[in-house]
């Protein structure tokens, strides 16, 4: 029997390197998506891509860098000045699709990663036109 502590879901699949190539991946994405790239006010994507990995990072498990800088995440409503349209959400989930990919992550961990990222993806459409 160990005493040692079920590692985070963020320790398991490798900590703050595997979220910062997650991140950088989807905004390389993002970045030749022109309809997509339209929703970021920001001619830098350096800040999203930042806030994007801190959110996941404290998300699952890591450092709560995030709420410490941004306060609660309330993600709804920081994203209701944006439209986020079916397409949008089918758009993000395609960058995300690919980076996930990327990682070559265990099965159980990609699908639980995964399921995390759709249904927020699904959380955040706000406008169907």
């Amino acid at each position: 029997m160990s005493d040692s502590p079920t590692p985070s879901f963020y320790d398991a699949v490798g900590g703050h390197d595997t979220f910062v190539r997650l991140v950088h991946r989807f905004y390389q994405g993002v970045t030749g998506d022109p309809a997509l790239r339209a929703l970021y006010p920001e001619e830098d994507l350096s800040g999203a891509e930042e806030r994007l990995r801190m959110f996941l990072e404290q998300y699952w498990g890591g450092p709560h860098t995030y709420s410490e800088h941004r306060g609660h995440p309330r993600l709804r409503m920081r994203h209701a000045a944006f439209a986020v349209t079916p397409d949008a959400r089918d758009r993000w989930l395609v960058h995300m699709r690919d980076a996930v990919d990327g990682l070559a992550l265990p099965a159980n961990a990609e699908q639980a990663l995964w399921t995390y990222l759709t249904t927020a993806a699904d959380s955040m459409v706000n406008t169907l036109a």
